[in-house]
Formats: C-alpha cells, structure tokens, sequence
C-alpha cells in the first residue's frame, strides 16, 4: 500500500534501513531499493513532503514540496527545510558509493540559500554528486533548483565512511 508524501510523489511506506541488508548489499542497491519501493522511505519524508527520484552511482536527485506547514515567522520556508532536503542529497551520493561492510555519517556540510523558498512556487529539485571518495572521508556537492531550473541552494558536505559495525551500539 503507497503512502502520499505529497501530489504526484507516494512511497511504498516509511521507516528505517536494515542495517544487515546494507552490511550485506552496500549502498547503491539499498538506495535502488528504496526508490523501486522495495525499501521504505525515512520517515521524516513524510512529514517535510520530500523524496527520492533518481539514483545512480554517485548521484542522486531528491524532490520536495515546500508549504505553508514549512514556513518561519516572515512566511518564506525555513531554511531549515532546505538545509535537510539538501544533506539528504549531499549524503546520499555518498551512500551510493559505500561498499558492503561500511556506513557512513555527515561530519560537516555548508548551505548557501541564494533565493527564498514560498510555499507556493510548486515542486523543488535537489541534486546532489560525488566530488571524492576516499577510504575514509568523501565530499559531495548538491544543488536545490526550481522547476524552471533557477538556482535556490548549494552546498557541500564531508562524510566519514567507517566499518557499519560501528553503529551497532
């Protein structure tokens, strides 16, 4: 049974990873899974109206739909909102590139809002890539457009990849 984010985006339900199945299948097959609606979506899709449209190895695109539930006090959304659907981005190109065995963590990522966002401009776009992978560190970049293709964000984040054994606490 799909579950509505928002019009014209629906997920196959909300929830979290199975850290075995990323231990066993490694990043990009996790990420394919999760948009062919094998995997849930995070929850917290649902409630900022954001998903997942496209992957590949090193590269993702994210689609969003900001409203009123997202607005600061002076009526444009919170740039909060757009710092989250932008590290989803930012991270997950870096997830497409961890292998079996690993996981990895945001430890930086800088956002540079270039427009504000209004509740009413309609389905936003944020495509985030692979600058470098290394063994440990990787850097992404990632820019948040409108559907006319106009520049609303960027930014760039630093990942550590570690062994995902770690997480297991």
């Amino acid at each position: 049974m799909y579950q509505e984010l928002y019009p014209g985006m629906s997920v196959s339900g909300v929830g979290v990873l199975s850290l075995d199945r990323v231990a066993r299948d490694g990043g990009l097959k996790a990420m394919q899974d999760l948009l062919s609606g094998e995997l849930p979506a995070p929850p917290m899709s649902k409630t900022l109206k954001f998903g997942l449209s496209e992957v590949e190895e090193g590269r993702v695109v994210f689609k969003g739909l900001p409203t009123e539930e997202h607005l600061n006090p002076l009526g444009t959304v919170h740039g909060g909102w757009t710092a989250t659907i932008m590290d989803s981005a930012l991270g997950c190109a870096v997830f497409t590139t961890v292998k079996p065995g690993e996981a990895y963590t945001t430890v930086e990522f800088k956002v540079n809002l270039v427009r504000p966002l209004l509740p009413d401009m309609g389905e936003v776009f944020c495509e985030g890539r692979i600058v470098h992978r290394g063994r440990t560190i990787a850097t992404s970049e990632a820019w948040l457009r409108d559907r006319n293709g106009k520049l609303l964000a960027h930014g760039t984040e630093t990942c550590a990849i570690f062994p995902i054994d770690n997480l297991r606490r």
